[in-house]
């Protein structure tokens, strides 16, 4: 074989590998090209400050980037190495009515499974969203969290703090099964948002809608979250 190899030339001695070696070859192609793009992938991929969501919330072009890209320019960091992951187009309601209620059920989905794998840190949200998440226990207790975490600005933040109430209990099930059942419910009431559009950042944007924000009880990004609520609530 070396010596027909030998005696070609050019081309047809690249024809000639190619036809007897193609199949070694073309693994070694695929294999080169996976570990290239591991590696490619590990140094590229930033790494995530804070998972956060506008939920029932439109937001411009430029707030958005101002609700991401600012945050990182606050913080002063490289945007090339790190990331805050904002998601949008969320959209909770139980209003068949609503011009977004086809969204419902993927929004759900998708926001559940993100409480669950601890990559949603911060919800920015309408009041229909907001009763949703306080009902459901998702939230944070946030004065106890902001005098725990900052309480020097506790006296700017305290007037913002909106109550809710959380079902902790309740016969919901049982009335699916028997609808001559009245509801009845365990309840809390505690501080569970901020109502963030009144100061900072939403005010200076003209955005006329109330926003509360929500911290997830199960963040283990929580101190990043504080650092996002003072860049929310400073005048830029």
């Amino acid at each position: 074989m070396n010596t027909c190899l030998n005696d070609l030339h050019g081309k047809k001695k690249i024809q000639y590998i190619w036809d007897y070696y193609k199949l070694p070859i073309v693994i070694c192609l695929i294999f080169l090209y996976i570990i290239s793009y591991t590696i490619y992938g590990r140094f590229s991929q930033k790494e995530t400050l804070l998972y956060t969501a506008l939920v029932n919330v439109s937001a411009s072009e430029q707030l958005t980037d101002e609700l991401s890209l600012g945050f990182l320019d606050f913080l002063d960091v490289n945007s090339s190495k790190k990331e805050l992951k904002l998601y949008t187009g969320l959209y909770l309601t139980d209003n068949p009515d609503s011009p977004n209620y086809e969204y419902t059920y993927a929004s759900r989905i998708k926001t559940v499974a993100s409480i669950d794998d601890e990559k949603l840190d911060v919800v920015l949200m309408n009041k229909e969203a907001f009763d949703a998440f306080s009902q459901n226990g998702y939230l944070y207790n946030m004065e106890e969290l902001l005098r725990d975490t900052a309480p020097e600005a506790m006296t700017e933040w305290e007037p913002y703090l909106v109550t809710k109430t959380v079902i902790l209990e309740d016969n919901a099930d049982e009335i699916m099964l028997d609808s001559s059942l009245s509801y009845q419910a365990l309840t809390d009431e505690f501080p569970m948002g901020l109502l963030i559009s009144q100061k900072g950042l939403f005010k200076e944007a003209g955005f006329g809608d109330d926003v509360y924000l929500g911290v997830l009880k199960n963040s283990p990004r929580v101190d990043m979250a504080i650092e996002y609520i003072s860049y929310l609530f400073s005048e830029i």
